[in-house]
């Protein structure tokens, strides 16, 4: 099979050709939009990461393309629509590290409740005293869960260690882990209004779009706290910042935003030839989350551990190498 690699890091080349002799691979430095004239009428495989978007226009230049093995779990990258319609088979990355989100998003939750990041910043500012630094404890606190799968049961067993009460929200619960596990499923709503921090580990898709909205934001228990490890369209950012603004949420911290892609000055947008309304408007949003003092923003950055990758690259070798021998695995289905 002929694949087309985007957004690798160098040494991906050699760890991926050595599990893969016989394919022939071309590595891209950057995602298929640094591209755009790019073409292979032979090309059977295209393995991006989730910044490179692929619909039909992007699907039609590789017109023998069977197979798109994206490397990570979400694929709402992909128009999936449009590869059925192609026959195109999609493939993902289910599971390759719950763990390593679900310590991301402790780190996170540890960074907000001792105010990590603003002492770090006082300290290089040659200021070195804890005062107004006070942060809370986690042990008593309730974590609501939102999403108890597999990333959402490692953030549970983790809270139980600190000692932390759990309410889970999940479209199908399962009792007899809820007692295992020692947590208590709950409606959404039940949930946000419920927790001091709510934590977000659900996929991206038609029923998830923002999930978190101006509808129920004003549910959350007034000054909890906000994680999202998961993807930034999950939550409504507009419903968010003024969730903030009012101090029904006391502070957040997010490893994704809607609208990653551009977070070039908002004047720049501005006077663009055709600006793009909403597109502008998110951007300036993220601004404003970017700067408030109660906000953490990582760069989606969750996974990003060399463990993690290794088993995310582990597993896109496989779904390759399975689809080769007609028997595809983690095949992604139209919703």
């Amino acid at each position: 099979m002929k694949i087309h690699y985007f957004s690798g890091e160098p040494w991906e080349d050699e760890y991926v050709r050595a599990k893969l002799p016989n394919e022939e691979i071309i590595f891209h430095d950057g995602s298929l939009a640094a591209f755009p004239d790019l073409t292979d009428p032979d090309a059977t495989v295209l393995c991006p990461f989730i910044e490179s978007k692929i619909g039909e226009a992007e699907m039609s230049r590789f017109p023998a393309l069977k197979l798109i093995a994206t490397r990570s779990t979400g694929f709402d990258h992909i128009d999936l629509a449009a590869a059925k319609a192609k026959s195109i088979t999609v493939a993902n990355v289910p599971f390759y590290g719950e763990n390593t989100v679900a310590e991301f998003a402790f780190a996170l939750l540890l960074a907000l409740s001792r105010r990590i990041i603003d002492a770090d910043e006082r300290v290089r500012e040659g200021i070195f005293s804890p005062k107004d630094l006070r942060g809370f404890d986690l042990e008593g606190k309730t974590l609501g869960v939102v999403g108890c799968g597999h990333i959402g049961m490692h953030v549970i067993k983790m809270a139980n260690g600190f000692g932390m009460k759990v309410l889970g929200f999940e479209v199908k619960p399962d009792p007899a882990v809820a007692e295992k596990m020692g947590f208590t499923y709950a409606s959404l709503t039940d949930v946000l209004a419920g927790s001091d921090i709510v934590t977000i580990h659900v996929p991206y898709n038609t029923h998830t779009h923002h999930l978190i909205n101006k509808d129920n934001i004003g549910s959350f228990k007034k000054g909890a706290y906000l994680i999202n490890t998961a993807r930034g369209a999950i939550v409504d950012t507009d419903a968010l910042v003024d969730a903030l603004k009012s101090g029904a949420l006391a502070g957040a911290a997010l490893d994704v935003l809607e609208e990653e892609g551009d977070l070039s000055d908002p004047l720049v947008l501005l006077t663009a030839p055709h600006p793009n309304e909403a597109g502008l408007k998110t951007n300036l949003e993220n601004h404003y989350l970017i700067s408030h003092p109660r906000v953490i923003v990582t760069p989606h950055l969750a996974f990003n551990t060399q463990e993690g990758v290794e088993r995310i690259l582990d597993a896109t070798v496989e779904n390759i190498q399975s689809f080769e021998k007609g028997a595809p695995t983690n095949v992604v289905a139209v919703s």
